[in-house]
């Protein structure tokens, strides 16, 4: 235990600077159980899964999404972490033939982020040798955006996305489950305002209200999660290139227009990437292996690259 308010405010600061100095952009602490606002954000998740808005997403629908405390017995913080992923060299891709989108360019976020958090982790151990600590990244069933929102990060936008005030939200998420109670973050308020931009410019309507997207309806969903043989007909001639996510909500949000890069090795876009083109339908699947590898696009087969690359061509 911490013997005074200023021991704990004083380890709760130097916490989220070790953040920072691990190469995250933005931290923030909350308190386990948080506010009244987890409750409503996890009643917007039981309505979007009762309305199928998930479609094949079978893990969104995992119970301990709803209960923090589910991961770490004992746990009464979280330090929620941002990962900037924009840099310079990926910072405008529309004018490739087929693009993807800019969070999978560089290194696995999810190692990635994952070694960082380790290394706060280690510095845990040691600054406050009795408490636990559990890593989440996003396959952990946390409600990520929600926490993140609660820790002060940002607030989720209208796209759904997590959007920073200083750096947007071209940033993924971690997070550190902890045993000892810090001072917490003020929960961040929204700033979408009566902007639309995402809601407009989406060229399927995926966004069917603000803050719910219908999967079904999205151009990532169909190019990364689903499975189908056949790209929809509806989706596939709104594609404009897109073989493997699609940053248009996030393109257009104002608060993207001048946000700072992270031009760390990590981020650094894989040359393959860069020079997609239709020869890349003759790619056997040994090299599409030796492409994606280290990538977070692995789960994106070799016969749906195919799939997405024809589907832009119409075929």
């Amino acid at each position: 235990m911490f013997n005074t308010i200023k021991e704990k405010k004083e380890i709760s600061k130097k916490l989220k600077e070790r953040a920072i100095s691990e190469g995250f952009t933005i931290s923030g602490i909350a308190k386990i159980p948080g506010s009244s606002r987890l409750k409503l954000r996890n009643d917007a998740l039981e309505r979007w899964l009762s309305n199928k808005n998930h479609g094949e997403m079978k893990w969104m629908e995992a119970e301990r999404r709803r209960n923090i405390s589910s991961l770490l017995e004992g746990a009464k913080s979280v330090l929620s972490v941002g990962f900037t992923y924009i840099n310079s060299h990926n910072n405008n891709n529309n004018h490739q033939i087929f693009k993807v989108g800019k969070f999978s360019h560089g290194e696995d976020y999810h190692k990635v982020i994952h070694k960082k958090l380790k290394n706060i982790g280690n510095w845990i151990n040691q600054e406050i040798p009795d408490c636990k600590w559990k890593i989440c990244v996003d396959t952990s069933p946390l409600l990520e955006k929600a926490w993140a929102e609660e820790s002060g990060l940002g607030w989720i936008g209208k796209n759904s996305n997590l959007i920073s005030k200083k750096n947007g939200s071209w940033f993924t998420l971690g997070f550190l489950i902890l045993t000892k109670e810090l001072v917490p973050d003020e929960p961040h308020q929204s700033l979408c305002g009566k902007c639309d931009k995402c809601i407009e410019h989406c060229p399927t309507n995926a966004i069917v209200e603000p803050f719910v997207i219908q999967s079904n309806l999205c151009i990532a969903y169909h190019t990364i999660e689903s499975r189908e043989k056949t790209i929809p007909k509806k989706i596939g001639q709104n594609l404009n290139g897109w073989v493997a996510g699609c940053d248009i909500c996030q393109d257009v949000c104002p608060w993207n227009k001048s946000v700072p890069f992270n031009n760390s090795p990590e981020t650094m876009p894989k040359e393959w990437m860069k020079h997609l083109n239709i020869h890349s339908l003759n790619w056997d699947d040994e090299t599409w292996k030796q492409n994606l590898k280290g990538t977070t696009l692995k789960r994106i087969k070799p016969w749906m690259w195919r799939r997405n690359i024809k589907a832009n061509l119409g075929s």
